[in-house]
């Protein structure tokens, strides 16, 4: 057995030369040793199974080859919630925390106006965006599609695991295709990468993300149209619609949206202030 400070030191020996190598090393190490950060101050001593020890270094390999920590782990934070990954889905990152931060003033007005809130959740994956919206809009329901099975599987665990599977349906669509209700919110973090892009992205994601919830097509857009082509029918007179975009793509997804009939009321960067959130309302007078 390995006393769990020396296995720390050996961890970020190992990681060294990662990016946030003292981070990876400490997430590694508590969760491969069900140990915490206040057992690595006050326990140092403590002795990790050769069993642990073993299952720890093969994860310090699989991290020093270039797969993400939280592939790993197989699983990430967002929002405050703690969400399950699997093959199928994207792994949630921070920035698409900025298009929850944007709807739920929105959601909330909507309840207060009306009592109830019904959210459609396009390509929802690990249900990220549907899951953290309702936990912060306690009056609201959503339903997550998803073209891929197992990706609806994962959201479907997800809200249970959090809490609010009594307010989410998981669904298996190709966007609309089997979607028959009205929504007072669509959103949607879709595949935007181009493909001149997707040769170009960094290894962690380009081999470990699913191609089909990155690539965008030639130019990065088709899943934007395929929104924009469905969405008038499925969404109440008075909804919103709110989608992440690459940071260049503003003013086409700008116009994919206003050619369908809607126009942009809200638009956001993130941390980086790089363009990232749009959101739409039907114009006047354009029929659902």
């Amino acid at each position: 057995m390995v006393a769990l400070a020396a296995l720390l030191r050996e961890a970020r020996y190992t990681l060294a030369n990662v990016e946030n190598s003292e981070l990876d090393a400490r997430l590694l190490v508590e969760h491969f040793t069900g140990t915490t950060r206040t057992d690595a101050i006050a326990r140092p001593d403590r002795r990790i199974s050769a069993e642990d020890v073993a299952a720890l270094r093969a994860a310090l390999a699989r991290r020093l080859a270039g797969e993400p920590v939280h592939r790993i782990l197989g699983k990430r934070e967002f929002y405050g919630l703690d969400l399950l990954l699997s093959p199928a889905t994207l792994e949630p990152r921070p920035d698409t925390e900025i298009l929850v931060d944007r709807l739920v003033p929105h959601l909330k007005r909507i309840v207060e106006q009306l009592g109830e809130c019904r959210i459609l959740d396009l390509g929802t994956g690990t249900g990220a965006i549907a899951l953290a919206l309702l936990g912060q809009v306690p009056g609201a329901t959503a339903v997550g599609v998803d073209i891929d099975a197992q990706a609806v599987e994962t959201a479907v665990t997800n809200a249970m695991r959090n809490g609010l599977s009594d307010r989410f349906q998981g669904l298996v669509s190709d966007w609309f295709s089997e979607v028959n209700e009205k929504f007072h919110a669509i959103v949607s973090n879709p595949p935007y990468i181009n493909s001149q892009e997707m040769a170009s992205l960094p290894q962690e994601v380009r081999l470990f993300d699913p191609e089909k919830a990155l690539h965008g097509g030639p130019d990065g857009l088709e899943a934007y149209r395929a929104v924009a082509a469905g969405v008038a029918s499925r969404l109440e007179v008075e909804g919103l619609v709110a989608v992440e975009i690459g940071y260049r793509q503003r003013e086409s997804v700008a116009d994919i949206f206003e050619a369908a009939g809607f126009e942009t009321i809200e638009a956001a960067t993130d941390l980086a202030g790089r363009d990232r959130v749009l959101v739409f309302r039907r114009r006047p007078g354009v029929p659902s």
